[in-house]
């Protein structure tokens, strides 16, 4: 869930910059090695390979049902050992990278500016970091640009390169450097992640790049706050972890995005089921408000358009998401709109309709959500609903067929025990004027407006 906030946070944010009409070049890098891998893939007695590749199926995966835009590149690691052995050397010529017996590592001493993204000074990083004990280092707060592979541990299925060093495989650090500025030059605009990355890996990852080239490595940083549990880090240390395909299994993925994006993304998120279902039941009133106005024939985009309509009505959204990508209130700007909608069409106003139907989606589809054909969403949770409570849609028919029989004899006892079978299954009967119809329990009496509190 944590890594959920991460990619649609920033999600957004390519979406949003693409509506303000800029070019964008987004890159998310694979890890695909590390000692936590290889760990894992002795355990598990597969290959590091072959776990990875598991690994990156089921995170684009993941992401996919989340609605995250594909990125422009997606580079692996261990496609640019070359570009980071080329960067460890001119840190080595530069003496800010030092070798001690086929390792290699980064001098922090040498760069005076370590410390300058966190905010620390380098003698009080010791205390409570990550360190490697190695007594070979020069200082504790040097970091591993290089880790030298023996011949035993490559036998054992570890992998390793050839390197001026000898035979051996990167840090975690170095291949961010490497990648990014080779493909989005030096220095680029934003650089993304969670607020656990700023210290140690940003902040090496500034040591290095601007260490070897003499120029900033990135203009801007941006940090997303943790997802918490009762007031607790969610994190695999605690055991507090909740999977992405875990929610899916209940709700849709789309109604975890909404309840991501309903907290600015620098605030802490308690997480709850309960809330995502709050949330699922706002999707549900936008769906069935799109839904309302595709059967008056009024249509709007199916994507992020760019750049985004200037027309007044999205002006509040605009100010909420240039106001350092306040998604919260981006979400109730989204939501009054849908109001405004129902209203319209409450009201017969046709041509009002249709210009409300357009902003509407237009603001969700800068946010990701609302874009899949309404009837179709809709359908798919009737039949999530079905399948739950164990039931056909055609037992739900015959029900409510009986129902009407039994309403016509005014057999009232009978009307009503067949409501509440179907109430105690989770499908709640609605009578109107153009008849009885059904809707899932789930989806609340009246699905509220917008999110709650945290918009």
């Amino acid at each position: 869930m944590g890594h959920a906030r991460v990619f649609v946070a920033f999600d957004v944010l390519h979406r949003w910059l693409r509506a303000r009409g800029y070019q964008v070049t987004f890159v998310r890098n694979i890890t695909d090695v590390d000692d936590r891998m290889i760990e894992r893939a002795r355990a598990e007695g597969v290959s590091v390979a072959a776990l990875a590749e598991r690994n990156i199926a089921e995170f684009r995966r993941d992401v996919a049902a989340l609605g995250c835009l594909a990125p422009a590149r997606e580079p692996r690691a261990t496609e640019w050992i070359e570009a980071m052995i080329e960067l460890i050397r001119r840190l080595e010529d530069k003496r800010l990278a030092y070798a001690v017996g086929g390792d290699v590592y980064y001098a922090v001493r040498g760069f005076p500016d370590y410390g300058k993204l966190s905010k620390r000074r380098l003698e009080d990083m010791i205390a409570g970091a990550r360190v490697e004990v190695d007594e070979r280092k020069r200082d504790p707060m040097d970091f591993a640009l290089w880790k030298s592979v023996s011949a035993a541990s490559e036998a054992a299925g570890e992998p390793a390169w050839p390197s001026p060093w000898g035979r051996g495989r990167p840090g975690w650090h170095i291949e961010c450097s490497a990648m990014s500025t080779a493909l989005l030059g030096q220095p680029f605009d934003l650089h993304c992640g969670g607020e656990d990355l700023i210290f140690p890996h940003h902040e090496n990852e500034i040591a290095q790049s601007e260490g070897a080239a003499g120029k900033p490595f990135a203009r801007g940083f941006l940090h997303n706050s943790f997802v918490r549990i009762n007031e607790e880090k969610m994190s695999k240390s605690l055991g507090n972890v909740f999977a992405i395909r875990d929610i899916a299994e209940r709700l849709p993925a789309e109604a975890l995005r909404l309840f991501l994006i309903s907290t600015h993304y620098r605030s802490p998120m308690d997480f709850s089921l309960e809330a995502v279902a709050e949330s699922f039941r706002a999707l549900v009133r936008l769906y069935e408000t799109l839904a309302r106005a595709d059967a008056r024939g009024a249509r709007g985009p199916q994507a992020a358009p760019a750049p985004l309509p200037p027309t007044p009505r999205l002006e509040p959204l605009v100010a909420a998401l240039d106001d350092d990508l306040n998604t919260a209130r981006a979400v109730a700007v989204l939501f009054d709109l849908v109001r405004e909608l129902n209203r319209a069409l409450d009201a017969g106003d046709v041509a009002a309709a249709a210009a409300l139907r357009r902003d509407v989606s237009a603001a969700a589809a800068v946010l990701g959500v609302g874009e899949r054909r309404s009837e179709e969403f809709l359908d798919a949770e009737r039949r999530r609903a079905l399948a739950a409570a164990g039931l056909a849609a055609g037992e739900v028919a015959r029900c409510i067929a009986e129902r009407a029989a039994a309403r016509s004899a005014k057999d009232w006892k009978r009307a009503d025990e067949l409501r509440r079978g179907l109430a105690a299954a989770g499908i709640v009967l609605e009578d109107g004027a153009a008849g009885t119809t059904w809707r899932p329990a789930s989806w609340g009496a009246e699905a509220p407006a917008r999110p709650g509190p945290r918009a």
